[in-house]
């Protein structure tokens, strides 16, 4: 047993109080202080019998929290205070009453808001993690800290998870990725958002994640070196000029290097633009453009700028009201170099995102972009009528999208996501114009309402107060706002005509003897492949539910989903080690196992990623075809370890068979004499695998070519990659999935 040192550990608890006070971004006043204290003597107080599994005092845990939240985000006294307490009342006996007693109605709001849902009825449709992602974007109807309370919560979390299990950490940097980095990214928290991507990464994909690192490391000195190059020369170019400024090198992030080797399919070495300059100036607010451009016609000087890589966000700033001048040039050696050019406002705005905003916000005449966006939100969040995790998907949909800048009739500019339609352009401006929409003008030609825009088009709504939403505008649309809204007025509709179906079915499903009831209901649902009890009255009331299909639903309804765990799931014992992901290249790896106990059932693998025997694999339980096995690195894997947690299963390769798989390999590279005996030399005579097909087409000196081999697990299929790269002529050999 660990022995506590008490006094040492008090000691620790009062020296994080006063670090809390120190790094503050706002002034504290007396008021404000009294406040913070009265929080952290509760938080103490609330959590001392508890303890972390490191055996560290849990309380050491909101004071890390709060630290976050005043120093990288910006939070004043509340925010503070709020983050000290955002626990107590989930594991504790104090109550939000209590809270608001104790201290005010705000921070018992937003104690409140950071409070999980306690239970949720158990419905397999259900997913909780879902539903308390709901209720915390709900927040922001009444508070956007509880939102950075949480982000704060979730990075602490991320940094201290080293002692879980793999399946945790799995579980807990999927939703890290899933949500919490796409919302720190729109709310212009850079810095955080930054943080929770790389984390995501070293527990999603912990061996990508090392590799990266481990070259980033070696790499690190001779990057120094060029940085310092460049940065001595913009310097003795800047300083005569009479700009007062600094220069910090910065490498990009390993997840935006990661994304952009899965993007472009290149190895490490291949990302041409691995670091960054930024140009951080000093400037008053009216000289701010002038001394940026300033800055530019200096770097241009010297380097060489991509045009198609400018990036101009000061003449129109991003909508989370990111400003900064990004310019792409050809630095020595041949190299692609990003350098950022930003005023200490912007780079204050870009580090701090929502608290900087604010403290700016009387120096300037334009509202306030995220405060715009925030009340848009709003309006979509007040009366979203979806299951949680459709709310959520929707929700995500603009988080991270590219932005587009649309001109109304009017000269005034509007940001959009990029895929955004003229249709969505309505919406954008103003739900009910949005409904009423008869036609859309881009440029002065009537286009479709599913035109898609271009940044700088200019566009005009021409409504009717006769126009209704139709179901096919949901296709037309891309923004969870415009999605939304055509819902809620579609569901109008189909509420009334629910009602009447709801009626029906009971009448015909009493004729087959089954009462409609909640487990009928959600059985049906899941039998017709819907998503909710209003979309199965609907299907009814309009006649799309047939007799016939109610009768064979009422042969089959035994089949169920809890049957399908009983007849197939039988546990036996086992001291299995739970990290059983790891790869080792001596096994045969082809039998896949589930669960801690590994248990063998029938499962199917997903087309989305393909898996072979060897890769990192979990199951998903559906719930009509059974287990689908889905790789680690899946594209959906983030979303379904979100959403669904609780239909995870653990999976693992075993033993050994001699099963084949089929693999597909792209390659690409130089046309070469006698290419094509040369590949099925190496493919067929060395290694001894099975071409199923090979496609090879030639084009002025390039060729591009697909080979569907049969191998036995990912151990050969990795020899068999090291192997052809080894042909003359050969550039790139990448395995591929279906679509």
């Amino acid at each position: 047993m660990i022995e506590i040192d008490l006094e040492a550990e008090n000691k620790a608890i009062a020296h994080e109080y006063k670090e809390l006070l120190r790094i503050s971004y706002q002034s504290l006043t007396a008021d404000d202080k009294k406040i913070i204290r009265k929080a952290f003597d509760v938080a103490v107080d609330a959590h001392k019998e508890q303890r972390r599994k490191s055996g560290e005092a849990y309380v050491f845990h909101p004071i890390a929290v709060a630290k976050i939240v005043a120093s990288q985000i910006g939070l004043g006294a509340t925010g503070i205070a709020s983050a000290l307490l955002h626990d107590v009342v989930e594991d504790t006996d104090i109550t939000i009453s209590d809270i608001e007693k104790m201290f005010n109605p705000k921070i018992a709001k937003i104690v409140e808001g950071l409070t999980k849902i306690p239970k949720v009825k158990n419905d397999q449709e259900i997913s909780l993690q879902a539903e308390n992602f709901r209720k915390m974007l709900l927040t922001l109807n009444d508070d956007v800290r509880v939102i950075l309370i949480k982000l704060a919560d979730r990075l602490h979390n991320m940094q201290t998870m080293d002692g879980m299990s793999d399946y945790k950490q799995a579980k807990i940097a999927s939703e890290t990725l899933y949500i919490y980095a796409p919302l720190a990214h729109r709310l212009g928290l850079y810095n955080i958002k930054t943080q929770l991507e790389d984390l995501g990464l070293k527990y999603t994909e912990p061996e990508v994640y090392a590799d990266i690192v481990s070259k980033i490391k070696e790499t690190k000195e001779e990057q120094d070196t060029y940085i310092k190059s460049i940065s001595d020369i913009l310097s003795q170019s800047m300083t005569p000029e009479g700009i007062d400024f600094i220069i910090k090198g910065r490498p990009k992030s390993i997840y935006s290097i990661r994304r952009k080797m899965k993007l472009q399919g290149v190895t490490f070495e291949e990302v041409y633009d691995k670091f960054a300059l930024r140009i951080i100036y000093k400037s008053n607010l009216h000289d701010e453009k002038f001394l940026a451009w300033k800055i530019y016609s200096v770097v241009t000087n010297h380097y060489k700028p991509s045009p198609s890589r400018l990036r101009d966000w000061i003449s129109s700033p991003k909508s989370t009201g990111y400003e900064a001048l990004h310019i792409t040039v050809m630095g020595p050696l041949g190299r692609w170099v990003e350098i950022q050019v930003r005023s200490e406002r912007m780079d204050e705005i870009a580090e701090k995102g929502y608290a900087a905003h604010y403290k700016y916000k009387n120096n300037t005449t334009e509202e306030n972009s995220l405060e715009i966006w925030l009340n848009q939100l709003k309006e979509a969040l007040e009366n979203s009528n979806n299951n949680a995790v459709d709310f959520v998907e929707d929700f995500k949909l603009n988080l991270y999208a590219k932005e587009i800048y649309i001109f109304t009739p009017k000269g005034e500019i509007k940001s959009l996501p990029k895929g955004a339609t003229s249709l969505d352009f309505a919406f954008s401006i103003h739900s009910e114009i949005g409904v009423k929409t008869r036609g859309t003008k881009v440029n002065g030609k009537l286009v479709p309402l599913n035109h898609i825009l271009n940044s700088g088009d200019q566009v005009e709504i021409i409504t009717s107060q006769n126009q209704k939403p139709t179901i096919q505008w949901l296709d037309y649309v891309s923004t969870s706002r415009a999605k939304t809204k055509i819902k809620n007025v579609l569901n109008e509709d189909i509420k009334k005509i629910g009602e009447e179906g709801r009626e029906i079915l009971t009448r015909k499903l009493r004729h087959l003897k089954i009462t409609l009831n909640e487990n009928s209901i959600n059985e049906l649902v899941n039998y017709f492949k819907l998503k909710t009890s209003l979309d199965l009255f609907y299907r009814v009331g309009i006649g799309a539910i047939e007799n016939q299909q109610l009768r064979d639903y009422a042969a089959q309804k035994s089949n169920t989903l809890v049957n399908f765990f009983k007849k197939t799931i039988k546990r036996t014992t086992s001291s299995s080690d739970e990290k059983n992901q790891k790869y080792n290249s001596k096994e045969q790896l082809d039998l896949l196992v589930f669960g801690v106990e590994q248990s063998k059932l029938e499962y199917n693998f997903s087309n989305c990623c393909s898996p072979i025997p060897g890769d990192l694999v979990f199951g998903f339980v559906t719930i009509n075809e059974g287990i689908k096995v889905h790789k680690m690195d899946c594209p959906n894997a983030i979303s379904l370890q979100s959403n669904f947690a609780y239909r995870i299963i653990q999976a693992k390769w075993i033993d050994s068979t001699q099963e084949e798989f089929n693999a597909i390999l792209k390659i690409t590279g130089m046309d070469v004499l006698g290419l094509t005996n040369q590949l099925t030399k190496v493919i067929s005579n060395q290694m001894h695998v099975n071409i199923q097909s090979i496609s090879l087409n030639s084009e002025a000196g390039i060729f591009k070519g697909q080979i569907t081999v049969m191998v036995q697990n990912n151990v050969i299929l990795k020899k068999l990659i090291e192997n052809i790269k080894t042909v003359e002529g050969i550039d790139k050999v990448t395995r591929v999935y279906n679509s």
